[in-house]
């Protein structure tokens, strides 16, 4: 519990100075105990028997014993098996959790503003988004979300495929099948068959392939018909890719699309640069940059290829322009790419590439936020019946009609609109927290029966938490506001473990984000919502024959609400009143 590591670390500094123990020997050892029954924060002595010649226990009790009285407002602190405990007081849990009520942002500050450009979610224009893309949408919409609230400048680049030499026969295809035909086959979401008929059309047809190749030309050198089609394709693309944004309730919109079309001026800018810098060498005719440490399975030096040997430039050239264009024109700090962990390699050549021809220093910061895949029962990618990659509008819609039939069962009362609406919050939101609350860089197994589960570490189990909080008001008939200056007593040992929880949600976020790891806050808000459960069977709340015993209980209610709901949006779930 970092508040009350705070309040120990002066006194336990001044013991440690006392002894003649380096602060660097122990700084590191104090922290969150393992085992909550013995305190809320532990130091081993072990590491000291070295310095002082004395037994871990010895050394323990001598600690305790000068300590005294001096923070006994503050923890109680014992000794046990060469470890010295401290566990917080109910009267300090009590002080600091009236206090944290008052809070409009529940402990949790607003930092020193920095720019942060966000690159996320980055489907393919005329392809469909595949569950492959959950991962980089929900998370990436989770930390924007997350630096947001923290106070800085947040902007959200979707980086889409628009660009390229596919878009030839793309273009090719539009025609054959004449523009409303073409418009309606994009229009009814079949981005998939569309681009397989272009492919299959490009590989069968000689007469097709050389038409497409000159269409690319064309598409290069800005000939307006050309762009007029191309861009049909990307609005129409950009109208399914939106109805799925929607529906996920993530940020992303026109706004924010950064496509690789956007960075064409700027690629020969890179390849001037790198030959100024001494970097570009010529392989097989192609230009390419060498970097010390990498190599191929053969033991050759690995190359980042810049400009193929006919004249193309390689998506590593324009993931150099969008750095160029994010240091140079946006003035960004920071750089987040949420890509899949395959292209962990990549980035990193490309972030080293980027540093050495100086188109980043060291004031930048630059990370791959890398993530697993979504597999099967059967431990495979997840796939369709048919062996396809899962459609991400699919699967988003049959889990809102999957939530409905969960409704129905738990609340027969909810009906109507309500409980389409009700369906849709926890549906949605039951796949999007299966996914953030799994360890970002692991795979995760999709399973419909857990994620929809009103038990266990799932969306509907919070969402039902905070219903239930509401309800509680409902029945007191009273407003929260009226509460804002209610001391808060914890008398028994589930408000004590409730408050704790609630007092760490602040270092719970702050690990969360600088680790840009939303599982962290997934699990403490469900800590919180589990504690919930256990002050709400064991202690009466409204009723309780005490004034002052039912308006602090009100209070903690409040503050768990508050808690879990700010927690949620912070995921970009919402949470529903009824249930």
């Amino acid at each position: 519990m970092k508040l009350l590591l705070e309040e120990i670390l002066p006194i336990f500094s001044q013991i440690m100075n006392e002894l003649g123990i380096d602060v660097k020997i122990w700084e590191k050892q104090i922290g969150r105990s393992t085992v909550v029954d013995h305190g809320d924060i532990s130091f081993p002595c072990h590491i000291l028997s070295r310095h002082l010649r004395k037994s871990p226990e010895q050394i323990s009790k001598d600690i305790v014993e000068s300590f005294g009285n001096k923070l006994s407002h503050v923890v109680e602190i014992s000794n046990l098996s060469g470890f010295v405990n401290f566990k917080a007081t109910k009267n300090w849990i009590s002080e600091k959790t009236s206090t944290l009520y008052k809070d409009d942002r529940v402990g949790i500050k607003k930092l020193k503003s920095t720019k942060v450009v966000v690159d996320y979610s980055a489907p393919n224009v005329a392809k469909e988004m595949h569950v492959g893309h959950l991962r980089s949408t929900v998370i990436g919409d989770a930390i924007v979300r997350m630096l947001d609230f923290q106070g800085h400048q947040v902007i959200r680049e979707n980086h889409i495929g628009d660009w390229g030499t596919p878009f030839g026969m793309l273009i090719e295809h539009l025609i054959d099948l004449g523009e409303d035909l073409a418009i309606t086959e994009l229009n009814v979401g079949d981005l998939d068959s569309f681009y397989k008929q272009a492919r299959l059309k490009f590989n069968s047809d000689s007469d097709f392939a050389e038409k497409s190749r000159k269409r690319v030309v064309l598409l290069q050198s800005s000939d307006t018909e050309t762009l007029r089609l191309w861009t049909l394709l990307v609005d129409e693309s950009m109208k399914y890719f939106n109805e799925i944004y929607q529906i996920l309730g993530v940020l992303l919109t026109d706004d924010d699309l950064m496509g690789e079309s956007q960075y064409q001026k700027l690629l020969p800018i890179v390849v001037q640069r790198l030959s100024e810098n001494g970097l570009l060498e010529n392989s097989d005719g192609a230009d390419v940059i060498f970097l010390e440490g990498w190599h191929n399975r053969d033991g050759e030096p690995l190359p980042i290829i810049i400009r193929k040997n006919d004249g193309g430039y390689n998506y590593s050239t324009t993931d150099l322009a969008c750095i160029i264009d994010r240091v140079e024109r946006l003035d960004c700090d920071t750089l987040l790419y949420v890509v899949g962990t395959p292209q962990k390699q990549h980035f990193e050549m490309i972030f080293q590439a980027a540093t050495k021809a100086n188109f980043i220093d060291s004031n930048k910061t630059t990370t791959h936020i890398n993530f697993g895949s979504v597999l099967g029962k059967d431990g495979k990618i997840l796939k369709s019946r048919e062996g396809n990659a899962v459609k991400l509008l699919d699967l988003l819609n049959e889990a809102i009609s999957r939530a409905k039939s969960v409704i129905e069962e738990k609340n027969p009362d909810i009906k109507g609109s309500e409980r389409e609406k009700v369906a849709r919050i926890v549906g949605i939101g039951a796949v999007k927290y299966a996914d953030l609350s799994t360890d970002r860089t692991k795979d995760y197994v999709f399973d419909w029966e857990r994620m929809l589960s009103f038990e266990g570490n799932t969306a509907p189990y919070l969402q039902y938490a905070y219903a239930r909080i509401s309800s509680i008001f409902e029945k007191w008939n009273g407003q929260p506001s009226t509460l804002n200056n209610q001391k808060i007593v914890c008398q028994t040992l589930e408000e004590q473990k409730l408050c704790r929880q609630l007092l760490q949600f602040s270092e719970k976020f702050e690990e969360s984000i600088n680790s840009y790891s939303p599982h962290t806050l997934c699990n403490h808000i469900f800590s919180i919502a589990s504690s919930f459960a256990a002050f709400y069977e064991n202690c009466q709340i409204i009723n309780t024959n005490d004034e002052s015993t039912t308006l602090s209980r009100l209070a903690i209610s409040d503050l768990t609400g508050r808690q879990i709901e700010l927690g949620l949006d912070l995921l970009g779930i919402q949470a529903p009143k009824r249930m």
